[in-house]
């Protein structure tokens, strides 16, 4: 047995175990699927790790949207059992989220990690904007009868969220509330849509990732296995205490504190940028 191998990949290990008690409690207290604080943290993991600056932003991205499959088939049963799921909505989207999140998947290896750090920190910026100014609602509120406009939307969602490594509700709530939704159905709904946004982005990102060199151990494309399995079950352990530090603020603080969140991720983000 190689010991030092063994001593050598614990490192590794604690800090998959820290990003998932962070980004399970943060999950919980700003009451988003995870993608969002699972990306930044996975990412600066591997970056302290040592791993190839490039190669890193493809894992976490590939591997956060591969954690959200299984939190987000729960958390859409939930919705479905409170009547919250639009099956309308639900079959007019994923046809074509789909398409967008399988393209942005393949596509990804295309991409320097760079380019994929700026679009996660541009999109961070236009949803914190979007959560303080609502303008996305003045913008298309008067395009909700539209199929076509709904199915443009479906895919551009799924593109952009498989390139942030996200589930979408950050952008796919706002956007349904726009067209009409209520709010318990805009979240309720877009569980359903995030499910199939994790399953072919991961289809995607596996695939781009196949045979890439300088991976972590036990990888498979973009997709590492000990990340998905160590953070999606201490995120799942830690994200009540979270929804419990949630219960004690009240809505406009939280949003406030996401949108201030998401813009210090979207400012960590370039700055590796100009600094790497």
């Amino acid at each position: 047995m190689d010991w030092g191998a063994i001593v050598s990949y614990w490192p590794f290990v604690a800090g998959l175990m820290v990003t998932g008690v962070v980004s399970g409690i943060a999950a919980g207290l700003l009451g988003i699927g995870g993608g969002a604080i699972i990306v930044p943290a996975l990412s600066t993991a591997l970056l302290l790790l040592g791993y190839d600056a490039d190669v890193v932003q493809h894992i976490a991205v590939g591997t956060s949207l591969a954690i959200i499959i299984p939190t987000g088939i729960m958390s859409a049963r939930a919705h479905f059992r409170r009547g919250a799921l639009d099956m309308k909505i639900l079959r007019l989207w994923v046809p074509f989220i789909v398409a967008g999140t399988l393209i942005g998947g393949l596509m990804a290896g295309m991409f320097s990690g760079d380019t994929l750090r700026i679009v996660f920190a541009v999109m961070a910026f236009v949803i914190a904007a979007n959560i303080i100014f609502g303008f996305q609602t003045r913008l298309m509120g008067h395009l909700k009868g539209s199929n076509p406009v709904h199915r443009i939307s479906a895919f551009v969602v799924g593109y952009i969220s498989s390139l942030m490594g996200i589930g979408g509700g950050s952008l796919t709530v706002p956007t349904l509330v726009a067209f009409g939704a209520s709010m318990h159905g805009a979240v309720g709904t877009s569980a359903g849509i995030g499910v199939a946004i994790a399953i072919s982005g991961t289809i995607g990102f596996l695939i781009s990732g196949w045979g890439v060199e300088g991976l972590p151990p036990l990888s498979l494309g973009y997709i590492n296995l000990v990340a998905l399995v160590l953070v999606a079950v201490l995120a799942a352990v830690f994200a009540p205490l979270g929804a419990t530090l949630a219960h004690k603020l009240d809505q406009k603080t939280l949003k406030y504190v996401f949108a201030a969140f998401l813009v210090a991720v979207g400012l960590n983000m370039l700055w590796k940028v100009v600094a790497g």
